[in-house]
């Protein structure tokens, strides 16, 4: 096939990709004039030369023994350990903060000694004969010929094996009632169950070696006295019995040994995990007995790619490893083959992926445009994990200590339950996080993994025209693209929807539902007569219910097959003037996009532009800008970020596919609607996310205040929001369980007169009276962020910042310093 290999793990549609118009700053493949976007040919990958000669037959490529490192490799084997939602973790590492943490409490320390004091104390008063009554017990239970009348003295070897026992019992008493009482557990679970193995086994084994030295201390050649484990024992077998006549087997002996001995090593082989590390080890020992060939040692570095090695594809990842190593691939390419190798691991078509590894080396799937990069960087980023740093989390008594001091970052987990930001003009929304998302979401489109529509007005510096594939300028007669307000649809019921949810659905008057039908009555004919849909100043002539233009129309539509056409038409025809009808309501809005400005946009046909479909960016990962008209035209700009907003929530939640989709509005004033927060509620599930910048809460209708708070999953307030716009958050972020700490200071008056006289003495020295001081400790709960220390207490350059990822994580609402 011509592809070999290279389109064959994606499956792309048939829909074309858009190309740039211009030249870009990384060197590419010359390219021809790009296709329409309504066509059906995909266009021809750009030509490489390939990196390994000889294409007929791939040679071997050996690593060498001592690669050269590059910045690529030490980046790409730095460590990225799995941590909390919105952590940076490109080379986190645990603050020490968290150290302290696991530090026993001096409660816990306490609680482990004074019972063991206890204990061994009235451990000494059995053995001395200093308890009350102490053998009251022992000569109720026994007979009384065991021992001398009127005392305690054992008569016979029975009293004394009597004793014996007696003593046993009461040792194992006073354990279990120090264990129970003390904190042991919480020593135990922090000395030793918490290690990994086999720290946590060894540890336990070292305790079984301490507590057989003191039950059996001759074994180990120690001199001091055994405890009462073993004697204790023996001496209620010889009670049972009736003699020592048992003793006399050794086998016997021997047994009563061994059960001794895994009495006292069972409590720790169930703290130190014997069982389980055992069969682990076993069940290791046994795979590798079972492998006859000892396989080649598989370097587990991830610039090494190990997981190509290890699924036999040696070739491909000693030709990557090459490249890395020599400084001819850099993180877009990482992250790009990398992915593939994930969808063709999945999709079974592993000799696909290498034949095309084999063939271009570092180039492999480039992006269509020819870009291997962004001419320029402003924010930190890794893609192995899809992030973008955005800051750094405030430390202070609200900040966890796994948050304290760690990077702030953002990714496709974080902004796939979208995103929205609130923040007054010049609190640093585009700069801070607008343009780092772009950019972010723009090299995971070099890298085939995303998909992103950044919508802002003309000037907003969100980078230069070479860092995006399509640029539309709304009202620019300059403008390369125009865009298609049906979003290339072919039901005339859904283009409908999508232009009546831009046209009115910020408006109360009106029904929206009434809206759709009176769009679909004249779109849906309109189409069966001529193929397409009408350009916006025809839609509005037929919306207006101008005669000539209703006439042409019926005319157009004479066959027997448009008969349920023509009666959409009369339908249409009906309505118009009637009370209620929405169809002036809509031509006048209309009227905004219908000015001299806009004459060669939206669909006209004139000049030399082509239409951009934003269904496109379902299909291919693009990077696409549209800046809207600038001012004078504040109306039409609202208008279309809201038919933006509402064109990607139906074509992001139609179909499936493996890369992630996402809207950026730097304003989203005007944008939201009712249809609108439902569409966002259903992003999450489909791979995809809008980000929402707004100024003040208020440029959503109040109504809509709360369902969409509740519809994203991550929620932003920069520094200067007002007191309004933060008792949204607060509401939004809930309440938390806190403890307080009142203290009440209390005047003493003494009642003795040498008492009062001391007191006097006391006040005329420091000048304050005697107190005492009540201290109350207490749960109460409070919000998280109140509105006044959210307009007043966030400093300038910093923002409070709660996420939630697709999977259900949450982060609670943290300080982020913004320039951190």
């Amino acid at each position: 096939m011509d592809t070999d290999g290279t389109r064959d793990a994606r499956e792309t549609p048939a829909t074309p990709v858009p190309r740039p118009p211009g030249p870009r700053d990384v060197p590419a493949a010359p390219r021809g004039t790009p296709p329409s976007f309504h066509g059906s040919a995909v266009p021809p990958r750009p030509t490489r030369a390939p990196h390994v000669p000889g294409a007929d037959s791939p040679p071997s490529y050996a690593p060498p023994t001592a690669p050269p490192r590059s910045p690529v490799a030490d980046w790409l084997d730095e460590p990225r350990p799995t941590v909390v939602p919105g952590v940076w973790r490109y080379g986190y590492r645990r603050p020490k903060g968290t150290s302290q943490e696991q530090r026993l409490a001096p409660v816990t320390i306490v609680g482990f000694f004074v019972p063991l004091a206890a204990g061994l104390f009235l451990w000494s008063l059995w053995r001395h004969g200093g308890i009350p009554y102490q053998w009251a017990v022992l000569k109720l239970l026994t007979p009384d010929d065991w021992w001398w009348a009127g005392t305690t003295s054992p008569k016979g070897y029975q009293g004394v094996e009597a004793v014996t026992v007696a003593d046993g019992v009461a040792f194992a008493l006073i354990v279990f009632a120090m264990a129970r009482l003390g904190s042991w557990s919480d020593i135990i679970r922090h000395v030793v169950t918490r290690r990994p193995q086999p720290a946590r086994a060894l540890s336990a084994a070292l305790g079984a070696l301490i507590a057989l030295a003191f039950v059996f201390p001759g074994a180990f050649g120690l001199g001091w006295d055994p405890l009462p484990v073993q004697d204790p024992l023996f001496s209620l077998i010889v009670l049972i019995t009736g003699g020592y006549q048992v003793f006399a087997s050794v086998l016997f002996t021997d047994t009563l040994y061994g059960l001794i001995t895994v009495l006292v090593l069972w409590p720790f082989a169930r703290i130190g995990g014997w069982w389980a590390f055992g069969k682990e080890a076993i069940a290791a020992r046994t795979r590798a007995k079972d492998v006859q060939v000892a396989a080649p040692r598989v370097e587990r570095r991830p610039s090494h790619w190990p997981e190509l090695r290890e699924a036999g594809q040696h070739q491909a990842a000693d030709l990557l490893t090459t490249e890395v190593h020599a400084g001819r691939m850099n993180d877009v390419d990482c992250a790009r083959i990398g992915h593939m190798w994930t969808v063709a691991r999945a999709r079974a078509r592993l000799s696909s992926f290498t034949e095309t590894v084999l063939r271009d080396g570092a180039t492999a799937w480039t992006h269509p445009s020819g870009a291997r990069d962004l001419p320029g960087r402003s924010a930190r980023h890794d893609l192995l994990t899809g992030q973008v740093r955005i800051g750094q989390w405030a430390a202070g008594e609200r900040t966890p200590s796994t948050y304290g001091g760690a990077g702030a970052a953002l990714g496709p987990d974080t902004l796939g339950t979208s995103l929205l930001a609130v923040g007054p003009s010049g609190s640093g929304k585009t700069r801070h996080l607008i343009r780092p998302v772009v950019e972010s979401l723009g090299l995971q489109a070099l890298a085939g993994q995303c998909s992103v529509v950044a919508v802002c007005a003309a000037g907003t510096p969100l980078g230069p025209d070479s860092a995006y594939d399509v640029v539309v300028r709304l009202g620019d007669p300059a403008s390369v693209y125009d865009l298609d307000p049906y979003a290339d649809s072919h039901d005339p019921d859904e283009a409908a929807a999508c232009l009546a949810e831009g046209l009115a659905g910020d408006l109360d008057v009106v029904s929206g539902q009434r809206s759709v039908t009176a769009l679909a009555q004249l779109l849906g004919p309109y189409r069966a007569a001529y193929g397409r849909f009408p350009t916006l100043p025809q839609l509005r002539e037929l919306l207006e219910g101008d005669p000539s233009a209703l006439a042409s129309l019926r005319a157009a539509l004479t066959g027997d097959e448009h008969a349920m056409m023509r009666r959409e038409l009369d339908a249409r025809a009906r309505q118009a003037g009637g009370a209620g009808d929405p169809g002036p309501l809509l031509a006048d809005r209309l009227a905004v996009l219908d000015r001299p400005a806009f004459a060669g946009f939206f669909g006209a046909g004139q000049g030399e532009a082509r239409p951009f479909s934003l269904r496109a960016v379902a299909h291919h990962p693009l990077r696409v800008r549209i800046d809207l008209p600038g001012r004078g035209y504040d109306e039409a700009a609202r208008l279309i970020t809201r038919l933006l907003l509402a064109q990607f929530g139906a074509v992001a939640t139609v179909g499936e596919r493996t890369h992630f989709a996402a809207l950026v509005l730097d304003d989203a004033t005007g944008a939201v609607t009712a249809e609108s927060v439902r569409r966002i509620q259903r992003l999450r599930s489909c791979n995809a996310g809008v980000v929402l910048a707004l100024r003040t809460v208020g440029d959503v209708p109040e109504a809509l205040h709360g369902p969409l708070y509740a519809a994203v999953g991550c929620r932003m307030a920069f520094s200067g929001v007002t007191t309004w716009d933060g008792s949204r958050f607060a509401e939004a972020w809930g309440t938390q369980w806190v403890e307080t700490r009142d203290v009440a200071r209390h005047t003493v008056f003494a009642d003795q007169p040498m008492t009062r006289a001391i007191h006097a003495l006391r006040k005329l020295v420091t000048g304050k009276a005697v107190t005492t001081e009540a201290v109350t400790v207490r749960q109460v709960e409070r919000e998280r962020w109140s509105a006044s220390e959210l307009a007043h207490g966030v400093p300038p350059g910093h923002a409070v910042l709660s996420l939630t990822t697709v999977r259900g994580e949450h982060a609670p609402p943290l300080l982020v310093d913004l320039r951190g």
